[in-house]
């Protein structure tokens, strides 16, 4: 897969296009990939995303941005998963966010890209001010294709419905949306050894998350090993300034520092507390291992 950070003056072979933020990365984006794959294929187009970094709302309103679902590095991991062939990661600043929709459709779309099919949800807005959408689309040559939203359970598929998901344990109906668990992924560094001090070493976990969808302590797989995390601040450590994704393996006793690992959420085990002392934690931690244990035995 070809990631591009600019687009091309020329692009060397006409390409199929779907466009969107993808943040999760859920079923509905994922019915557009799929159909873009397979319409891409029937006409021997290059299969292509076009997404945005940082997301467009992280621009505009950066201090009240919703929660990130998923970073660019796992997006990108998905799309190729998918088999995705080429990725424009557009760079969300001033200038873009200027660029006129005849300009969008005319100059970068047309001419640069080559686009000859183009896959969009049917709500797609785009251009200055979000001024134009489907019916615009349609007047300019594209072969177009709109794909509705999605309902699952009588409910409406999309990120934010996933954030308050999340953000309310709602871990079964989460993973349903997104039609796989939940997941963070990122790299295991060095700690402060506080767990190991506590006989509850933990995996810490370096995360590109700067505003998690999550908190609190869940069962959870760090590759294909047992664990219970915790996604928080360390209220009874006298808190840490940034949130800390930090996972105790069950009967496990190997050093994974470096690695590049994935955090698979199972189940919610309870929100983050603060306790009187440490062993008050201990005792607590002693019951989410146990929690834990229960989970996975079933």
């Amino acid at each position: 897969m070809q990631v591009f950070r600019h687009f091309p003056l020329n692009s060397n072979a006409p390409i199929g296009l779907t466009i969107g933020n993808f943040d999760g990365v859920h079923i509905g984006h994922q019915a557009l990939i799929k159909k873009l794959i397979a319409e891409s294929r029937k006409r021997n187009l290059t299969p292509s995303v076009m997404t945005f970094e940082p997301h467009p709302k992280e621009f505009f309103i950066s201090e009240n941005a919703p929660s990130r679902l998923t970073t660019l590095r796992e997006k990108l991991e998905f799309f190729l998963d998918y088999g995705i062939e080429k990725v424009f990661v557009c760079a969300f600043n001033q200038k873009f966010s200027n660029i006129s929709s005849e300009a969008f459709m005319g100059q970068i779309l047309k001419e640069q890209l080559k686009v000859q099919l183009l896959i969009v949800g049917d709500d797609f807005r785009f251009g200055s001010k979000r001024q134009a959408g489907i019916e615009d689309l349609k007047k300019n040559a594209f072969e177009l294709f709109e794909i509705p939203e999605i309902d699952l359970n009588g409910k409406r598929v999309s990120s934010t419905r996933i954030r308050e998901g999340l953000k309310e344990g709602r871990i079964q109906e989460v993973n349903q949306f997104l039609g796989r668990p939940y997941t963070i992924s990122g790299k295991v560094v060095e700690g402060d050894k506080r767990g190991r001090q506590m006989g509850f070493p933990t995996a810490n976990i370096h995360m590109k998350h700067l505003r998690p969808a999550l908190t609190g302590v869940y069962a959870v797989k760090l590759g294909n090993r047992n664990g219970v995390a915790n996604l928080g601040v360390r209220p009874t450590m006298a808190g840490t300034p940034k949130l800390l994704l930090e996972v105790h393996l069950l009967n496990f006793n190997e050093d994974i520092y470096g690695q590049h690992v994935q955090v698979t959420f199972l189940e919610k085990i309870r929100d983050e507390m603060k306790f009187e002392n440490i062993d008050a934690l201990i005792e607590q931690i002693k019951k989410d291992v146990a929690h834990a244990t229960r989970y996975f035995e079933k």
